[in-house]
C-alpha cells in the first residue's frame, strides 16, 4: 500500500507539472534546393546538373547549404531581434511568475539581447531532411501563434536574401575583373576566352536578379497550426504512467538493500536446527541353538 500510494503521489505531481506547462505553436514550411527545382540554377549558374556526390553522402551542398547555415547564423538572430518583438517577449517571460521574483531576488539578468535570440533559435528551430525526397521541413516553435509564423517567414527571407546578395556580389566582382582584363589584353585568342567568361558571369548575375529563389524554393508556404501541440501532453502522461511505477519500485528496492542492520539486542539470533533424536531400539528375545534359554 505504501508503494502504491507513493506511485500515485509522484504521478499526480508530475502530471500537474506537465498539464500546466505552457503550450507552444509550431510553424512549418517545406523547402527544396533550387538546383533541383529550377532550370536557372541547374543549367545557367552551374556547368553540370545537381547531383549527389555519392549514395552514402546525403549532405546538402551548393547554395542550399549556405541557406541552411544562414538560418541559424548570428545575422539571422540579429534580424529577429531588430525587426520582431522577440526580445520583449523573452523579457516578459523572464519577469513573469513564478520565476520572475526569484530572478529579481538573486539579481539575475532580465534584459534580453542578440545572444538570447540566437539561443532561442538553437532551441526552437529545426531543419529536417525528408527520407523520401529532396525536400526539407523547417519548423519553429513559439508560444504565440502569430509570432511563430512571422519569425519563420523572416528567417526564410533573411537566409534567401543573404545567399542572393552573396551570389550577386561574386558575379559583380568577376565581371569587374574580366572587364578590367579585357581593356588591357591585346591577344585575340585570350580576349575571346575572356569574352566567354564575361558572358557566363553576366548571365549568372541576370539569373540571380530575375529568379525568385536562389537557394531554396518553397514547396509549401509557411503555415502555423491552429491548436498548440508542444508539449504533447497525452504522450507525456502515458510515459509517466510507465516510468514512475518502475522508478518507485527501484527506489524501494534500493532502500531495502541499503537498510542498516538492527542493533545487537534487537537482532534475532540464529540457532541451528536441532538434530532429530536417534530411533529407539526395542529389546528382542533370541533362541540359542543348544537350548531354549531366553
Amino acid at each position: 500500500m505504501g508503494v502504491l500510494l507513493c506511485c500515485a503521489l509522484v504521478y499526480a505531481l508530475a502530471a500537474t507539472l506537465v498539464w500546466n506547462w505552457p503550450r507552444s505553436y509550431v510553424a512549418t514550411a517545406i523547402v527544396a534546393p533550387s538546383e533541383t527545382t529550377g532550370i536557372a540554377t541547374s543549367s545557367l549558374l552551374t556547368p553540370s546538373p545537381f547531383l549527389q556526390p555519392s549514395l552514402l553522402d546525403q549532405r546538402p551542398g551548393g547554395n542550399f547549404a549556405v541557406y541552411l547555415a544562414a538560418l541559424r547564423a548570428p545575422e539571422a538572430a540579429a534580424v529577429l531581434a531588430r525587426d520582431t518583438p522577440l526580445l520583449a517577449q523573452i523579457e516578459a517571460r523572464r519577469a513573469a511568475l513564478p520565476l520572475g521574483p526569484v530572478r529579481r531576488l538573486l539579481g539575475l539578468r532580465l534584459v534580453a539581447d542578440s545572444d538570447d535570440a540566437l539561443s532561442f533559435l538553437e532551441r526552437n528551430f529545426a531543419a529536417t531532411p525528408s527520407l523520401t525526397s529532396v525536400t526539407w521541413t523547417l519548423e519553429l516553435v513559439h508560444r504565440d501563434r502569430d509570432s511563430a509564423l512571422d519569425l519563420l517567414q523572416r528567417l526564410h527571407a533573411q537566409a534567401e536574401s543573404r545567399v542572393r546578395e552573396t551570389l550577386a556580389e561574386l558575379a559583380g566582382r568577376r565581371i569587374a575583373a574580366l572587364e578590367a582584363r579585357l581593356r588591357i589584353e591585346p591577344d585575340l585568342f585570350l580576349r575571346n576566352s575572356l569574352y566567354d567568361l564575361l558572358a557566363q558571369q553576366q548571365r549568372a548575375a541576370l539569373v540571380v536578379a530575375a529568379d525568385e529563389a536562389a537557394a531554396a524554393r518553397l514547396v509549401s508556404v509557411p503555415m502555423v497550426e491552429i491548436r498548440p501541440s508542444v508539449p504533447n501532453r497525452p504522450l507525456l502522461l502515458v510515459l509517466l504512467a510507465i516510468v514512475i511505477p518502475g522508478a518507485v519500485l527501484l527506489a524501494v528496492t534500493c532502500r531495502i538493500l541499503l537498510r542498516p542492520p538492527l542493533p545487537a539486542g534487537l537482532a534475532p539470533t540464529w540457532r541451528p536446527p536441532a538434530e532429530p533424536a536417534a530411533p529407539r531400539k526395542e529389546p528382542m528375545l533370541t533362541r540359542l541353538p543348544g537350548g531354549d534359554g531366553a
